[in-house]
């Protein structure tokens, strides 16, 4: 596994000081915990750290590798892309309501005439619209949707890795899949937070078929 230079500098910190908090790891590197945060979890499930609740992070001298980061940087996109739920950017709140509750998901994608990428719409950016407001017929998504290019998004042969990664730093629940179209972005699929999981448990399967 090769590291990139901020993970080859946290396990210098660790090795020096650990145990050590993820925030002191943190505050040693001038960035927030969010930012930290994907990559003591890859140095954690690689085996070059190991954690203790209220103690920290250990460097494990004996680093044996863990087949977990290797399957995510196989694994692509593609192999575990959702269905993507979209809704057209002309539709009201209202539509938008019964659209999330009816597929039961947290964030919709909104795109324009042309099946293209526009903006994104989250529970959240629902429930705070709706408060207060009596007429959510006539108030279309595009008015409180974030719009491109503010919005993230991965492609179909990108790493599971570094769609995780996204996630984690964004706090967000899905990143749409698209494909580059003649006037913009295509949405063709979406991972959530389940398809990640879904990962790991394959990894568990293969683990258990394997012993």
């Amino acid at each position: 596994m090769a590291l990139n230079q901020r993970q080859q500098h946290i396990l210098e910190i660790v090795k020096k000081e650990g145990p050590i908090t993820g925030e002191h790891i943190a505050e040693k590197l001038n960035l927030t915990r969010a930012t930290l945060r994907p990559d003591l979890a890859i140095l954690t499930m690689s085996g070059y750290l190991d954690a203790k609740p209220r103690l920290g992070y250990f460097y494990k001298e004996q680093n044996v590798p863990q087949p977990v980061f290797e399957y995510l940087q196989k694994w692509r996109v593609k192999d575990f892309m959702s269905h993507p739920i979209v809704v057209r950017d002309d539709i009201s709140v209202y539509d938008a309501i019964c659209s999330m509750f009816l597929e039961d998901v947290g964030t919709l994608f909104v795109v324009d005439g042309n099946k293209n990428l526009v903006g994104a719409i989250s529970r959240k950016d629902l429930l705070r619209t709706s408060i207060g407001n009596s007429d959510l017929h006539h108030v279309p998504v595009n008015m409180i949707m974030t719009r491109m290019p503010h919005i993230i998004f991965c492609e179909k042969d990108d790493t599971m890795v570094h769609v995780a990664q996204r996630i984690i730093e964004k706090q967000i629940d899905s990143v749409p899949v698209v494909q580059p179209s003649t006037n913009g972005f295509e949405v063709i699929g979406r991972i959530t937070k389940t398809n990640i999981a879904k990962v790991f448990l394959q990894i568990a399967t293969e683990d258990i078929r394997q012993n």
